[in-house]
């Protein structure tokens, strides 16, 4: 069995929604058999390389948020994250152009190392204090060889701005025709949909649905997700 996961290394959700979604697999039976494809997915596309800005000032410029709400949102996202047994800095992190990231991973898949980047992305953006945006590509790279990539060879990737950038292209098309409005969104052998970070118990359910049963029906919490909302986030809809 197969599932796909479309997420940005932006998404906070995304970051809980991975742990959860571990945990229910570790559980599974047939974890053996389950094939895990992470996909990409940019919540801020627009933004240009090396835009960079403080997550609070985002949230409060992007989305119309007050500096009390982006503060409340951020300390209900770290207690979340700390359920998990996530580390999370609720103050002083980045936010900025995602599309290398994305590059960069599907350079990792095809060097069977994704999942190790993709770990040590996300412990970069959301628990270190060194920023994942303003240091360069040779932050990049430095995280692409920790995940065991070959240095010179990350680095030419991300000096192309062509190299891999249709395959990423090609995950959002993919997410647009399922109907994927935010993230992190799951799909389950093309046959079953779950939208946003939601429980261990949850995902431990559509599993054993999906290899029960073995087309993609409306997504599980449906098609409305708010902006970094109770349990996903979707791109801006205004600037």
């Amino acid at each position: 069995m197969r599932v796909e996961i479309w997420s940005d290394i932006a998404c906070p959700w995304c970051y809980v929604g991975k742990a959860r979604f571990d945990k229910a697999l570790a559980a599974f039976p047939h974890r053996d058999r389950v094939e895990v494809v992470h996909r990409s997915f940019e919540l801020d596309p627009d933004r240009a390389k090396g835009d960079t800005q403080p997550v609070l000032t985002m949230l409060t410029r992007k989305y119309g948020m007050s500096q009390a709400q982006a503060e409340a949102g951020e300390d209900n996202l770290g207690a979340l994250a700390a359920a998990e047994g996530l580390a999370y800095r609720t103050r002083g992190r980045d936010h900025g152009n995602t599309f290398d990231l994305h590059r960069l991973l599907h350079f990792a898949a095809e060097k069977g190392r994704r999942d190790e980047l993709l770990a040590l992305l996300y412990r970069a953006n959301f628990a270190e204090e060194r920023s994942l945006f303003t240091e360069g590509d040779e932050r990049l790279v430095e995280l692409a060889a920790e995940a065991g990539l070959d240095a010179d060879r990350a680095r030419e990737v991300l000096a192309d701005p062509g190299a891999y950038a249709e395959e990423v292209r090609a995950d959002e098309r993919e997410a647009a025709r399922l109907g994927a409005t935010g993230v992190p969104f799951f799909v389950l052998d093309r046959a079953y949909g779950v939208s946003g970070a939601q429980s261990a118990e949850v995902f431990a359910q559509a599993l054993a649905q999906a290899w029960g049963e073995r087309s993609v029906p409306e997504p599980a919490g449906g098609q409305d997700a708010a902006v970094c909302g109770p349990d996903a986030c979707a791109p801006p809809t205004h600037g």
